[in-house]
This record gives structure tokens, C-alpha cells and sequence, in this order.
């Protein structure tokens, strides 16, 4: 009873952090004038949050490792309360970046409580365990959104950043009260430079993906940031392989499984967050384009939020079949179900049903891939190294996710059609868009069958072996 309740309190802490990935996304036509500011630099209320998360998600991962798992939780939650209250109270554009960037580092909840799953629960129950926290990344974002846009059409904006920051408090109390410290600890001391090195690299990388639009593909500053990004991550790994205590040691992080799980998770983020940029636009669009459902943000959402509760749903399918075939099968599995759903989405267009039917599918795929990526990981990394591993894997979906809004608003912003005086996306674009995710997921498919197949039970196997030895030790 124990352990279910410590489950149940550190997936609550992934769908709180996971939560503020979309908790604005209702408000953006409401930004430039809440925030009396010029919509280009408005959108940095969303940039901020990403860019914070995929730098926190590998920083907190490894500080868990070196100082602990349970502290390390607890003060990425008194940062997601911290944002979220400067967020309420602002008024300018500002103090609301600071809150959102804040609340970004909030992120690095989930990896970390994937790994102290790993290191104090009983062993049958790991398995299930880690999979519904994993699952969190997406679910939380998918909830959220529909919950967002209820809110903020009903009440105040300032009420979505309190009720966030309630959440949080509440999230803390458990965790404070509930769950205990892994004793289990890596050697060593926390690679300083290596983090602002990973950051900066990160910030060059991700920003003009974000960015590119608004920029231009082709502007000076959009090819000056990729190249920097080459240019400082290319150091930065050289730099990683000569240091004794890395911030990621990517020696483990080559090994094929790793390697190969952490490519084939850009590609799930890039079909995550493609279903949730463009089945609400379809949703959206406007019946005069004989396409188009007509329905409001409110309604759109509560319409994707079935896929939401599916993705969450299947991760003890996903954790059944990886007890019985392992991870590999799983992650495959999961990105087939994925691929399957894009191409259905191809001609289940005709009804808000049939678009819901079509997100349900997707999630599951998801949900099921999702679950499935920490069993490969922590599989193929020594124990002390759980935290910051599945922290460069979720990095690696974040990563995923960034470059997915890049190229699906790109290409809808390119294949429209006018109707009126409003110029939407066309019905042939939302037709590629789907077709470009169900490309990524065959291609996630084919990387994972390159994870090697024996070793695929016997890393599962170890994984419970050490688990349980590690039990014997705190015991």
C-alpha cells in the first residue's frame, strides 16, 4: 500500500511539472496585451519554458546522482511554486519570463522520480511503476491543455499560475511527508563548466528552432545560433570525454542501446507534439473551408483529452510487454501504433469523433513508446548513473518536441488556403503533416530495431537483479 501511494505521489509531481508545458498555451492571442508587449517578444512566455527544461532535465539528473534524489525533487518543485507565483503577480513581460522559465526547471521532476522509483520500490513493482512515470511527459500536457483553456475562458488569467502554484505546494507536502531518499549515490562532484557549456550549446540549438519562424530560416541570427550551437557542443562532448566526473558520460551514453533509444526519443517527441500542433488546428479551422470543424480552443481541447488519459492508461499495457518481451518490443510496438494512427489520421477527418479517434491512437503509441524508453536506458547505465541518464533522455524527447513545432508550423504557415479575410492551412498541408509524423515513427521503428536483441531481456534482467541487491543493502 506503501509503495502504491509513493507511485501515486511521484506521478502526480510528473503531471504537475509536465502540466506547465502547456499551461499558456490558451492565453497566447491574450499575451500582447495582458503583458503590454509586442507579440514576437510575447511568444518568449512559451520559448523560456523550453529552453529552461531541456537544460534542466540533464543538470537535475546529475545532481541527483551526486547529492540525492528526494532533495534535488523538492527544490525543483519550490522553483515550479516560486515561478508560478512571480507569474501570477506580474504584469509586464519580464517577471513573467522569469516565472516561466522557472517553472520550466521544473522538468527535471520526471527523471528523477523514474530513478527513485528504480532505487526504493519493491521489485515487481518497478516496472509498472516507472512506466506510468515516464508516460507523465506526455500525459500532463495533453490534460492540461483542455483544463488551461477552461480556466482561462471562465476566470482570470492569474488563476492558472495560483492554481499551478497550489499544485505545487501540494506536490511538496506529499513528497516531504511520503517519499524517502534513494541511498544509492554516485562518486565524484558536479561538473560545473560542463553544465553551462550544455547549456549554452543547448540555448544555440534549440532557440532557432523555436525561433525560426519569426526570424527567418535564413537570417544571419538564425545560422549564427546553429552554428554556434555545432561549434560549442562539438567542445563540449571533446571536453566531456577528458573530464574525470562528466556532467554526461558519453562513453555509457554510446553504448548501442543507449545511443539508439536516445535517437528513436526524438523521434516519438517529434510525433508527440505533432498530433497536439495539428489535430486542434483542424479542430479549429473554420467550416467555410469545407474541412474545417469549426470548434472553439475549449472545445478542441476537451476533444484531444481522451488521448491524453489513453497514453496514461496503456503504460501497464507497455509494462506487461516489456515483462514478457522487454523494452525493445515495447518501444517498437508503441512507435508502429504511433505510425498507424498519423496514417489514419490521413482520412478519419470528417468529424470531431473521428479526429478524437485518431488522437486516441497516436496517444497510445505514444503512451506505450514512452514507457517503454526508461527500461532500455536504466537497462544498459550503472545505478549511480540512472538519474542523469534519464535526464539526457528526456532531453532527447524535448529535443524531439522543439524541432516537431518548427517544422508543422512552418509547413502549415506555407500550405494554405484564403478563406474570407482569414488565410488558414489547407487541407493537402494537414494531410503532410500528418504523413511527415508517420515518417518519424517508422523511422523510430527501424532505430530501435537496431537495439540489440539479446541483450534487450537480459539488460531488464539485471535491472531487477540490481534492484533487488540494492534492497538487500538498504535493508
Amino acid at each position: 500500500m506503501r509503495s502504491g501511494f509513493v507511485v501515486t505521489v511521484l506521478a502526480s509531481c510528473g503531471l504537475v511539472a509536465s502540466f506547465m508545458q502547456t499551461l499558456v498555451i490558451p492565453l497566447i492571442p491574450s499575451l500582447p496585451s495582458i503583458l503590454r508587449a509586442d507579440p514576437a517578444d510575447a511568444s518568449w512566455v512559451i520559448t523560456v519554458t523550453l529552453l529552461a527544461a531541456a537544460v534542466i532535465m540533464p543538470v537535475s539528473g546529475r545532481l541527483g546522482d551526486l547529492y540525492g534524489k528526494r532533495p534535488i525533487l523538492l527544490a525543483s518543485l519550490v522553483l515550479l511554486i516560486a515561478g508560478s507565483t512571480v507569474s501570477a503577480l506580474a504584469g509586464s513581460l519580464v517577471p513573467m519570463v522569469v516565472g516561466r522559465g522557472l517553472q520550466g526547471c521544473a522538468m527535471g521532476v520526471i527523471p528523477l522520480g523514474i530513478s527513485i522509483m528504480r532505487d526504493i520500490l519493491p521489485v515487481e513493482r518497478v516496472g509498472s511503476a516507472i512506466a506510468m512515470m515516464s508516460a507523465t511527459l506526455g500525459v500532463g500536457g495533453a490534460i492540461g491543455l483542455p483544463v488551461s483553456a477552461v480556466i482561462a475562458q471562465s476566470s482570470s488569467w492569474r488563476v492558472l499560475f495560483w492554481l499551478s502554484a497550489g499544485l505545487g505546494v501540494a506536490c511538496l507536502a506529499l513528497l516531504w511527508a511520503f517519499v524517502p531518499d534513494s541511498k544509492v549515490r554516485a562518486e565524484g562532484r558536479f561538473d560545473g563548466l560542463g553544465a553551462v557549456g550544455l547549456a549554452v550549446g543547448l540555448v544555440c540549438l534549440l532557440l532557432p528552432i523555436t525561433k525560426g519562424n519569426a526570424w527567418g530560416w535564413g537570417s544571419p541570427t538564425t545560422f549564427g545560433l546553429f552554428g554556434g550551437a555545432v561549434v560549442v557542443l562539438v567542445l563540449w562532448g571533446l571536453y566531456q570525454l577528458r573530464v574525470r566526473y562528466p556532467l554526461v558520460d558519453l562513453r555509457v551514453s554510446s553504448r548501442r542501446p543507449v545511443l539508439f533509444t536516445n535517437i528513436a526519443s526524438v523521434l516519438v517527441g517529434f510525433s508527440m507534439l505533432s498530433a497536439s500542433l495539428v489535430l486542434p488546428q483542424l479542430l479549429q479551422a473554420p467550416a467555410l473551408t469545407g474541412y474545417g470543424l469549426g470548434q472553439s480552443m475549449v472545445a478542441a481541447g476537451l476533444w484531444m483529452a481522451p488521448g491524453g488519459l489513453v497514453m496514461m492508461a496503456l503504460s501497464p499495457v507497455s509494462a506487461g510487454i516489456t515483462r514478457l518481451r522487454g523494452p525493445r518490443t515495447s518501444l517498437m510496438v508503441g512507435t508502429a501504433v504511433i505510425g498507424v494512427g498519423y496514417l489514419a489520421s490521413t482520412v478519419l477527418l470528417h468529424s470531431s469523433f473521428e479526429i478524437m479517434l485518431a488522437s486516441v491512437i497516436v496517444s497510445g503509441g505514444v503512451g506505450i513508446a514512452y514507457a517503454a524508453m526508461p527500461g532500455l536506458i536504466m537497462g544498459s547505465v550503472p545505478v549511480q548513473e540512472t538519474a542523469s541518464a534519464n535526464g539526457l533522455n528526456s532531453l532527447m524527447r524535448s529535443v524531439g518536441t522543439s524541432i516537431s513545432s518548427a517544422v508543422m508550423a512552418t509547413l502549415l504557415a506555407r500550405m494554405t488556403i484564403t478563406v474570407g479575410p482569414l488565410t488558414v492551412p489547407s487541407l493537402a498541408g494537414f494531410r503532410v503533416a500528418f504523413l511527415i509524423a508517420a515518417g518519424a515513427a517508422a523511422v523510430a521503428l527501424l532505430v530501435t530495431t537496431l537495439v540489440p536483441r539479446v541483450r534487450d531481456r537480459l539488460d531488464h534482467a539485471v535491472t531487477v537483479v540490481a534492484t533487488d541487491e540494492r534492497r538487500e543493502l538498504q535493508v
